[in-house]
This record gives structure tokens, C-alpha cells and sequence, in this order.
């Protein structure tokens, strides 16, 4: 939302210079965004939400577990509906908000 909000700006090529515009999700800062001319830092501030009904259905969970750089995500299987699916479980106290999971 924030880049959607900035993008008429510095796209209307009025600016003297070109300006790099970078954006993070958590204080790793993979991207660089100290280099940039405009640097936002972004940070999660809460476990993420699983839905387990629907998890299964549009997300590898190979990818989210090997995602999350603490290991606070693993598979698991919950009951719904009375049957067994897929999902993941979030260990809260050792996420540390940075998104990779998202």
C-alpha cells in the first residue's frame, strides 16, 4: 500500500535525478533499503494467522516451513470436519515478525 501510494510520484519523471525507492519487511533488510535513496522499513508485529481449512489448498508447505529462518514453522496435520489435513503450527515465541512466511 505504501509503494501504490508513492508510485504517481516518482513515476511522473518531475524529480531531477532518479531516486531508488526500496521497501522491508523486517530489520534483516535483504534488499538492500539502507543503500536506497528512500529507504521504508516495515515490520511485522504479530505471529501470522493460519487458516488451516484452506492452507492445504494454496500454499506448499515445504516452502513456508523451509521459509521461515528461525524454524518456528512446522508441518502438522489438524482435524476438520472431522478429517485430517495438512497445515503448519506456529511456534509464537520463536517467530521473530519477519514475513518470509507471508
Amino acid at each position: 500500500a505504501v509503494m501504490d501510494d508513492m508510485f504517481e510520484y516518482f513515476q511522473s519523471m518531475t524529480l531531477p535525478a532518479m531516486v531508488r525507492i526500496s521497501l522491508a519487511c523486517c530489520l534483516n533488510m535483504c534488499g538492500a533499503v539502507h543503500c536506497s535513496d528512500i529507504g521504508i522499513v516495515g515490520i511485522h508485529r504479530k505471529p501470522p494467522i493460519v487458516e488451516h481449512d484452506r492452507l492445504d489448498n494454496i500454499c506448499e508447505i515445504p516452502l513456508a516451513v523451509s521459509a521461515c529462518p528461525t524454524g518456528a514453522i512446522k508441518p502438522t496435520k489438524v482435524e476438520i470436519d472431522g478429517k485430517k489435513v495438512n497445515s503448519v503450527a506456529v511456534n509464537a515465541s520463536r517467530c521473530m515478525y519477519c514475513g518470509n512466511c507471508y
